[in-house]
């Protein structure tokens, strides 16, 4: 590993990779130092039941302007354009009631963007109908979306993300699209971060591998690990500790189920497991037309079954499915994988969410200190905060930063 570099990146995720990428395009000596033994973070694609299977971020928000996109084409990869199942129908609704849920949805939104622009931020739960008919189901979708529970969110926050409406897919895999585009780009791999002291001359950043001297660095760790490692700064940097904490990883686990008999379902087909309990599950039918299902896990219910071992999201997911397509088809279903993101020591959640009145925090935790540390991640977004695309821009923004005050 080297002991010296001019710019060190310490986070291998999306915004490191970009990072990592620009810097070193532009000749400049960097470094990324990951503690995991692969690129990618929370993009994370494996090979199970002989297909690419995305256990991280899955979907190319924003598609259109995605600059993700762009890279997986340069690649040689392939692009789904079928229209999200978030999109369609969903299995196990009648007509009317599918129109009904998706007025309140709607109406739900406009009332979260009321509360937004009045001048005095609240959850989003605020924005709930009193004893409305659809709030649970809202509830678990506000899960998905955030990773938090409603009354955990800010409604200016959620509000403030930005989005086209195009989502597509890679199917390669969106994890191998960026792993990809850091090769070339000098890693020190198993190497986690213990601490940054950024008191002398040079910047000492002391890995599990040894210390690494630089004149900057680009932090681009995820807000719970920050949060969590108090005296990850020396000295300590309070503004960017509470920062993190005001930004909290919401958790959505993804679990992939082996279908038998498939072609029963049309392909992108879903299904809600409750219409009415913020603990359900999504479940995504036949994703690419494979025999599977990949099951979505949010928030508190999340939680809970990572608590309770990998088994309890199969056993919940074959409860859920059973309950609506019958006993029997429990018979042709077997799990494949999952990842459980909040038991992943160097990501403990799935994306970031301010709480209510916190959403300030991310310019905050995205400021540069002394032009020597700088700030980057899916977190440091206020526009495109818990997507791959969201934490390239912050990359490279950083990267930018690091270069402009090269030059001053």
């Amino acid at each position: 590993m080297k002991s010296d570099a001019e710019v060190v990146i310490i986070g291998g995720g999306a915004a490191g990779v970009a990072a990592g990428r620009h810097l070193h395009d532009a000749g400049i000596d960097c470094l990324i130092v990951e503690a995991r033994n692969r690129l990618g973070g929370r993009a994370f694609t494996e090979t199970r039941a002989g297909c690419p299977i995305d256990l991280g971020c899955g979907w190319l928000h924003s598609a259109d302007k995605n600059e993700w996109t762009e890279v997986a084409k340069a690649q040689g990869r392939k692009i789904d354009e079928t229209p999200p199942p978030w999109a369609r129908s969903s299995l196990g609704f009648r007509v009317n009631e599918q129109a009904d849920y998706r007025h309140a949805f709607n109406e739900f939104e406009e009332r979260v963007g009321k509360i937004a622009h009045s001048g005095k931020d609240a959850a989003v739960a605020d924005a709930l109908e009193p004893n409305g008919r659809w709030n649970g189901l809202i509830g678990a979708v506000v899960t998905f979306i955030s990773g938090g529970e409603a009354r955990q969110v800010s409604a200016l926050d959620y509000e403030n993300y930005a989005h086209t409406d195009v989502n597509w897919r890679v199917v390669e895999g969106y994890g191998a699209t960026i792993a990809r585009h850091g090769e070339g780009v000098p890693v020190a791999f198993d190497s986690p971060v213990r601490r940054i002291d950024h008191s002398g001359k040079r910047l000492a950043i002391e890995t599990a591998k040894g210390t690494i001297t630089a004149g900057r660095a680009i932090v681009t760790l995820p807000t719970t690990v920050l949060a969590e490692m108090e005296d990850l700064f020396t000295p300590a940097l309070p503004d960017k500790v509470d920062a993190a904490c005001n930004l909290p990883l919401g958790l959505d686990d993804k679990m992939f189920i082996a279908l038998d008999r498939p072609e029963q379902f049309e392909k992108d087909s879903r299904l809600f497991g409750a219409k009415d309990d913020s603990k359900t599950a999504a479940y995504h039918i036949r994703p690419f037309g494979r025999a599977m299902i990949e099951g979505f896990f949010g928030g508190a219910n999340a939680r809970e079954l990572e608590a309770a071992g990998k088994d309890a999201f199969f056993d919940f997911a074959v409860s859920e499915l059973t309950a609506i397509l019958g006993n029997d088809f429990a018979k042709r279903l077997k799990p494949i994988t999952i990842h459980r993101w909040a038991a992943d020591p160097f990501a403990r959640g799935a994306y970031s969410y301010a709480k209510p009145g916190k959403a300030g925090s991310r310019a905050v935790l995205a400021a540069p200190v002394d032009d020597r540390l700088f700030f980057a991640g899916e977190a440091c977004s206020t526009r495109d905060y818990s997507t791959a695309h969201g934490a390239y821009r912050t990359g490279i923004a950083a990267a930018k930063q690091v270069i402009a005050a090269r030059k001053a």
